[in-house]
């Protein structure tokens, strides 16, 4: 006989820390009149203390498993909700789009990598998916912001060619709709983002080894058609051009680029590269670059070369 009990907040605690994202979903859902009761008592009626809500939600997703006492797992959500409200309180500190996802920085510490820690976490192919839900725009600064070395609030704008007003706009909506998805999807089944990651750094290591060669192999070819553009900084004012001229430019000059890191989504690839110039080179390339790559049906359509700040 099916027990028609509901679960404690005990129980959905460790099934949420055995990685089941149904349970934490409904422990959110259970837990979310007291938790906004929180953040409108700090912060008033207003966005704001939806979106603290929200962040302190997208907070519990990461840390479900650093509670230690199961049955107070309540209070642990309220005051997640209190910090959260009080970091919005200091009008003049920059925070970044998902609290408490602030870590997904790339550092040389293989173990604080933002990939390694998603994947170290039963959650991750839950938040990729999530995230897949939103539009593109939106889905490009929030990785950009949590998920890649491009992280300030000026680099992200000059990287998606718009005002620092608009980057802080798009990544406040994302915030806010990925909160949404992440709970309406709880139950659902989700790709593995790991390896969707993983196809896109090794197409990353044949593609840089292929335009040092000069020569890319007919499977990595088909990804750049025609129509590709290489957009920003690095493309000529009034004509149109194709990323391949960028890389044999790169090769005549005897620069070589080397990943570092891969963030990837279904149309979004962000390839972040350390470059090594040869001696005495005239106008050197900076020591770090980013490729953002907008597809469709895998194949590139657009590349932006950015440049983050040093």
């Amino acid at each position: 006989m099916v027990s028609l009990t509901p679960p404690t907040d005990e129980e959905l605690t460790r099934r949420a820390q055995a990685g089941d994202s149904a349970a934490l979903g409904l422990l959110l859902a259970r837990h979310q009149a007291p938790m906004r009761a929180v953040a409108l008592s700090l912060l008033g009626y207003g966005p704001d203390a939806e979106d603290a809500v929200q962040d302190a939600a997208l907070t519990a997703l990461r840390r479900i498993g650093d509670v230690r006492d199961p049955e107070a797992v309540g209070a642990w959500l309220r005051a997640i909700v209190r910090n959260a409200a009080r970091m919005r309180l200091r009008a003049t500190q920059e925070t970044p789009g998902l609290d408490g996802l602030d870590f997904a920085h790339p550092c040389a510490d293989d173990s604080a990598h933002p990939e390694k820690l998603i994947e170290q976490h039963a959650m991750r192919d839950w938040i990729w998916d999530a995230m897949a839900e939103l539009p593109q725009q939106q889905r490009l600064v929030l990785m950009l912001r949590n998920f890649s070395g491009i992280t300030s609030y000026q680099e992200i704008a000059g990287a998606c060619e718009v005002p620092v007003g608009t980057v802080r706009s798009r990544l406040n909506q994302a915030r806010a709709k990925l909160a949404k998805v992440l709970l309406s999807t709880a139950a659902q089944a989700h790709d593995d983002a790991s390896a969707l990651a993983e196809d896109s750094r090794h197409e990353a290591l044949v593609t840089l080894d292929g335009a040092t060669r000069g020569v890319l192999p007919p499977e990595i070819a088909e990804l750049w058609p025609e129509q590709a553009e290489l957009v920003g900084i690095l493309s000529r004012p009034g004509e149109r051009s194709h990323p391949h001229d960028a890389m044999r430019q790169n090769r005549e000059k005897g620069v070589r680029q080397h990943l570092r890191h891969v963030v990837a989504s279904r149309d979004i690839s962000i390839w972040e590269m350390d470059v090594v110039n040869p001696a005495g080179i005239p106008r050197p390339c900076p020591p770090t670059l980013a490729w953002v790559m907008f597809r469709q049906n895998r194949r590139v359509q657009r590349l932006r070369v950015v440049f983050p700040q040093q």
